[in-house]
């Protein structure tokens, strides 16, 4: 971050830094990665997907009495068995606290007051490990990882305005660098609080897409305040008649306006998801979310990754979202399952339950699945 970011770890009590030696954002201290330490990229060839899920009544109680078998769990249309973790409200806990103090941020600065104590709730009792990140135009570690809550609550303090951009996407991805350092025994999540709308990220779209896509981290979002004509093309094709182009779906129509025709690699993608439709709901998935991205980032992160999204405009609407969150983390559902040689890129998960018609339930609804890892 800019100038501002620098005076508020100059003012932070515990942080060992001063203002004038105070890093650039790439240069802050990280938290460096053991041995048995593992980056959480979920490879082509990964063996566990987690599925954060919360389940309702529908006056908004949270349900904690179901089972394995009362899940129905698809990835790509493709239905998967899932398992139910045991006892994950006792799994540590690795969590990045972001926060937006550019832009729209800094006028809601105020409204952060009890943040600290609220954040200590959240965390409850165990073993957890907790980092704070600032951003306005750029992200930086106003706070490297800690399990004193103290600690944690003078850094949110302490944390003051910055300049007038607010980088959501580039807080994002730093965050999410930030958890693939730590040990995969550890359940990983950001709470972040930033409006709706990104301003100044280096990262595009795409990159974003993947970086919250391709962890298991669950993101819950607190936030102030197309690509519908291109989703709906694609599911028309689904079951289009439209005949390909003579010579078969990767021929290239030799009496078509050649500045009309896809170019290649596009085509023999659309070929692949029309004789692969999994891909083709993965391209739907895809369109969707990157538009939603466009829209309103700290939702569309929420609804990614089984996470929650709260709207709020002053410190009592915040604290009554965060209290309501505080109750349903630990009645969350983890459930998890083992894809079978899935192709890399995004994949479409869908959780239903099983004749609960009564019952609401929200849950991650992608995960990004990398190449094949080759070697060096």
């Amino acid at each position: 971050m800019k100038l501002g970011l620098a005076l508020w770890l100059g003012l932070l009590g515990g942080t060992g830094v001063s203002a004038q030696t105070a890093p650039p954002a790439a240069a802050v201290q990280q938290p460096e990665a053991t041995a048995q330490d593992q980056t959480t990229t979920l490879q082509a060839t990964t063996s566990i997907v987690l599925v954060p899920a919360l389940v309702t009544t529908k006056s908004g109680e949270p349900v904690f009495t179901l089972t394995a078998d009362d899940f129905m769990l698809t990835d790509d249309g493709i239905p998967q068995k899932v398992r139910l973790e045991d006892d994950n409200g006792a799994q540590p806990l690795a969590l990045v606290v972001l926060m937006e103090a550019g832009g729209e941020g800094a006028t809601h600065l105020d409204d952060y007051q009890t943040l600290g104590t609220m954040i200590t709730s959240l965390v409850g009792d165990v073993e957890h490990t907790v980092a704070v990140v600032g951003f306005d135009s750029e992200p930086a570690l106003v706070q490297p990882w800690t399990s004193d809550m103290d600690v944690v609550s003078r850094a949110i303090a302490g944390i003051g305005p910055g300049d007038g951009e607010a980088a959501i996407l580039d807080g994002l991805n730093f965050s999410v660098d930030l958890l693939r350092k730590q040990p995969p025994r550890y359940r990983r999540a950001i709470v972040m609080f930033t409006e709706t709308h990104d301003h100044g990220s280096h990262i595009g779209i795409p990159d974003a897409l993947r970086a919250v896509s391709d962890t298991n981290t669950a993101i819950y979002s607190f936030a102030f305040s197309s690509t519908k004509a291109d989703a709906k093309a694609e599911a028309g094709e689904l079951n289009s008649e439209t005949p390909y182009a003579p010579g078969g779906c990767f021929a290239r129509d030799p009496d078509a306006d050649p500045t009309k025709q896809p170019n290649r690699a596009t085509q023999d993608y659309d070929c692949l998801a029309d004789l692969a439709p999994p891909l083709r709901l993965a391209k739907i998935a895809y369109i969707a979310a990157t538009g939603a991205l466009k829209k309103n980032v700290p939702e569309t992160v929420s609804h990614l990754t089984g996470g929650e999204y709260y709207g709020f405009s002053n410190r009592k609407n915040l604290e009554k979202g965060l209290q309501t969150l505080t109750n349903h983390v630990p009645n969350r559902y983890a459930l998890s399952f083992h894809p079978v040689n899935p192709h890399p890129g995004l994949h479409v998960l869908t959780l239903t339950l099983k004749d609960r018609p009564n019952l609401k339930i929200a849950a991650r609804t992608s995960y990004w699945a990398a190449g094949v890892p080759t070697s060096p």
